[in-house]
């Protein structure tokens, strides 16, 4: 881990120090209180080196932890926004801000990814213009995975729609506070039922297994 080295990808060196990787899924009960440190900040309260404390966690929480790197480059992620084959995703698990979710910190992507990319990068700075947007978090991953008559509003398709207000969809989840709702989503149906409306959900749970063609 202290080691550089070609033959691995070790995001320890990569993230240039210990301050700048944020541990997140600790799942053992006696340990939660340390979700939301950084491993800077949990080595010197262990007194342990950052390398050690690393290990010790593992160990300890007999998972394989979840963190969050800091050592992304925003120049970066716009040039990569404004490439016409780069789609979208959010990288996250669906989450609420109620109940066991609340015990654990997430990367507020699971709450804001797709509100941030209309919002920030559509809307404010233009990065692309909002039909591009749509088709790359729609149709364009849908045909990538090659997935059975989604991703279109097209007749014979399942009826996955969302209905947003692009000049108010914002997210606001940070790494401080993850567990927080975009706003500006109005309505989604899936598989043609309103699971959304006017932003509350309704109760209904008409999704499906999604399986591309390795299946």
């Amino acid at each position: 881990m202290t080691t550089p080295s070609e033959d691995w990808e070790n995001l320890f060196l990569l993230s240039g120090s210990p301050e700048n990787i944020l541990i997140v899924g600790l799942k053992n009960s006696r340990l939660k209180h340390l979700n939301g440190k950084t491993l800077a900040e949990i080595a010197k309260i262990r007194g342990t080196s950052p390398a050690e404390t690393a290990i010790d966690l593992l160990a300890e929480d007999a998972s394989r932890v979840d963190t969050v790197y800091f050592f992304m480059s925003e120049e970066n992620i716009k040039k990569q926004i404004k490439l016409p084959w780069v789609s979208f995703c959010s990288d996250s698990p669906s989450l609420a801000p109620e109940g066991l979710f609340l015990q654990s910190v997430v990367h507020p992507r699971a709450y804001g990814s797709f509100a941030r990319l209309l919002g920030k990068y559509v809307r404010e700075e233009k990065l692309i213009p909002l039909p591009e947007a749509i088709r790359r978090l729609s149709s364009l991953p849908a045909e990538n995975l090659k997935l059975d008559r989604r991703g279109k509003l097209q007749k014979g398709y399942f009826a996955d729609i969302v209905v947003f207000d692009p000049n108010t969809i914002t997210d606001h989840a940070t790494y401080e506070k993850p567990h927080r709702y975009a706003t500006g989503m109005i309505h989604v149906f899936v598989n043609g039922i309103q699971v959304l409306k006017d932003g509350d959900h309704t109760g209904a749970t008409p999704g499906k297994i999604v399986r591309g063609p390795g299946w």
